[in-house]
C-alpha cells in the first residue's frame, strides 16, 4: 500500500539531492534518505523511525543552502502530514 505523503517526501529529497550536486557528501545523505522514504512509502512506518529520519534531515538542513533547505522543509512537511495519520504519540 503506497503512502502518498512518504512518496512526496522521497521526491522532495531526490530534488534536494540534485540541488546539492556541489556537495557530494550532502547529496549522498539526501539520496540515502530519499531511498529509504521510497521504501517506507510501500510498507509504511511508525513514529519512532520517522523521528530518527527527521533528526537526520534537520542535521543535513543545518548546513544546506537555501534551495536544498527548502526541499528538505517540503519533505518534512510531507512527513508531518503522514505522521498525523498514525495512531499513538
Amino acid at each position: 500500500m503506497a503512502h502518498e505523503q512518504l512518496e512526496r517526501a522521497s521526491e522532495e529529497l531526490y530534488a534536494a539531492a540534485a540541488a546539492a550536486a556541489a556537495n557530494s557528501k550532502e547529496r549522498e545523505r539526501l539520496e540515502g534518505q530519499a531511498d529509504q522514504f521510497a521504501t517506507l512509502a510501500d510498507r509504511g512506518t511508525d513514529h519512532g523511525r520517522l523521528a530518527r529520519h527527521e533528526n537526520a534531515l534537520r542535521e543535513i538542513k543545518a548546513g544546506a543552502d537555501d534551495d536544498v533547505s527548502e526541499r528538505i522543509e517540503a519533505a518534512m512537511d510531507a512527513i508531518t502530514a503522514y505522521r498525523e495519520t498514525l495512531e499513538g504519540v
